[in-house]
Parts: structure tokens; sequence; C-alpha cells
């Protein structure tokens, strides 16, 4: 029973909220567009939570922490197809594509355990620190909008997964001393 729920929950928000923002007309969305934001919200975040949280720990901290994660990694991919980052004309933007895979390697390699995903997330946010760096100095026109502006972007993503970290730290701490006054 809980099961179902979660699922109608899930299937409602990643069906609703691409329908009702094509609907209000707040994007102009191309039915790939909507294929793209179902796929990402369900298959991307959906389906990545509930298998990282049923198979790991239950507490909040540790579910809270998987879902920072994957929503810095939502918004800086939707970003990234609505400019044309990752696929676009500047072959520099394929530096997102490193950041995402630090952290799908990372993942991976921690087996999804909290101490692992914390280093794992730590990397991430390093290298999204690093993309504005070499993006100033390999010369590329991302700076439109103004330098200040680009890092303060980049910088606001890597605390996103510095944030996902600190909780994954907390989880990892926790369960080796389980005296520790728990989050969940």
């Amino acid at each position: 029973m809980q099961n179902r729920r979660r699922l109608t929950a899930w299937v409602a928000v990643v069906v609703l909220i691409p329908f009702v923002l094509m609907l209000l007309a707040v994007w102009h969305w191309r039915p790939g567009a909507f294929v793209l934001a179902v796929v990402l919200l369900f298959g991307g975040v959906g389906l990545t939570y509930e298998l990282a949280v049923k198979k790991k720990m239950s507490s909040k901290a540790y579910r809270f922490a998987v879902g920072l994660a994957l929503v810095a990694v939502l918004i800086l991919l939707w970003m990234n197809v609505a400019v044309g980052g990752i696929l676009g004309d500047d072959p520099a933007n394929m530096m997102y594509f490193g950041v995402l895979l630090v952290g799908c390697m990372g993942a991976i390699i921690a087996r999804v355990e909290p101490q692992g995903m914390a280093r794992a997330l730590f990397a991430t946010a390093f290298a999204m620190a690093l993309v504005p760096v070499i993006a100033l100095i390999i010369g590329t026109p991302a700076f439109a909008n103004g330098v200040v502006a680009v890092f303060g972007l980049h910088a606001s993503f890597a605390m996103l997964f510095v944030g996902s970290a600190l909780l994954f730290r907390r989880v990892a701490r926790e369960h080796k001393n389980p005296d520790m006054s728990p989050l969940a």
C-alpha cells in the first residue's frame, strides 16, 4: 500500500508539473521537451531516489542528502538542456558532463554508502567549481553575463553538492556511532 502511494505521488509530480507549466504557457514546450521532462523527473530523479533510499538507511538525513544531490543534478541538466549547454555549440560545455560523471562514478564506487557518497559529492562540488575556472582560462564565450554571475552560479551548484556531502557525512558518523542524536 505504501509503495503504491509513493508511485502515485511520483507520477502525479512528474506529469502534473510539466503539464501545468505547458498549459500556463510559461514555456512554449515542444512535445520532445515534455517527454524529456517526464523522463528526467520520473526516470532520473524519482527512480534513482527510490532505489537509493530503499536499499540503504532510512534516516531522514540520508533521504534528504540523496534528494538534495538529485535536485542539484536535475536543475543542472535542465539548465544545460534549456540553453544548449551539454549538447550546445560550445565544446567547453562538455565539462558539465564531466561533473556529472564524477558524481555518478563516485556513487558507483561508494555503493551509495554514506561515507563514500560524502567523498563523491565533495569531488563533484570541486569539479563544479573548476568549470568556470577552466572556461575562463581557455577563453570560452560563456562569460557574456559577467564573470561574477558565472562564478556565482557555479558556486551555488557546488554548495548544493557540498550540502549533500555534509549530510552524508553526518549519516556516516551517526551510523558509526549510534549514541549520537539522530536526525531521523
